[in-house]
């Protein structure tokens, strides 16, 4: 039997996975006020969430190239925030990401090969592969799928 070896590779959620805006726009208004600048920290926030356009197609076709894991951080100060993403996977990805969720305050410390994220925080800027941009120059997630295709 012919062993492949794929590529690993990791995408965080916030902003690149999951569009955080959509759980900000279905809180309360008094939920708002009280997490001002803090909006992570609302419980229950991050269950409300929708994907980002394109997100779940991505996923689902970056699978079948990649060793494909989740690599998001989750807030210490909210304690529905790791049940909420892991929920979140298990609605939106289904099995291509069953037991691929890795939440991490030190994204640096996975090894891997390509990490999308839309920021450098939380090690992303440590990544000893490639980190691939989720932002105004890789702002869709049909750039982004284009460009690692052509590295699987």
């Amino acid at each position: 039997m012919k062993v492949i070896n794929m590529k690993i590779l990791y995408i965080d959620m916030d902003g690149v996975l999951v569009n955080f805006q959509t759980g900000i726009d279905k809180i309360t208004e008094q939920q708002r006020q009280e997490f001002l600048g803090r909006e992570d920290e609302c419980p229950g926030i991050f269950g409300l969430m929708e994907p980002q356009p394109g997100a779940i197609d991505a996923f689902n076709e970056l699978s079948q190239l990649f060793d494909t894991y989740i690599l998001s951080t989750a807030p210490w100060e909210n304690d529905t925030a790791w049940p909420d993403k892991l929920n979140w996977v298990k609605r939106y990805l289904g099995k291509p990401a069953y037991k691929r969720l890795i939440l991490s305050h030190n994204k640096h410390l996975n090894a891997g090969d390509f990490l999308v994220d839309d920021r450098d925080a939380n090690g992303a800027d440590r990544f000893t592969g490639e980190l691939v941009k989720f932002d105004r120059d890789n702002p869709d997630w049909a750039g982004v799928v284009t460009y690692l295709m052509a590295k699987a």
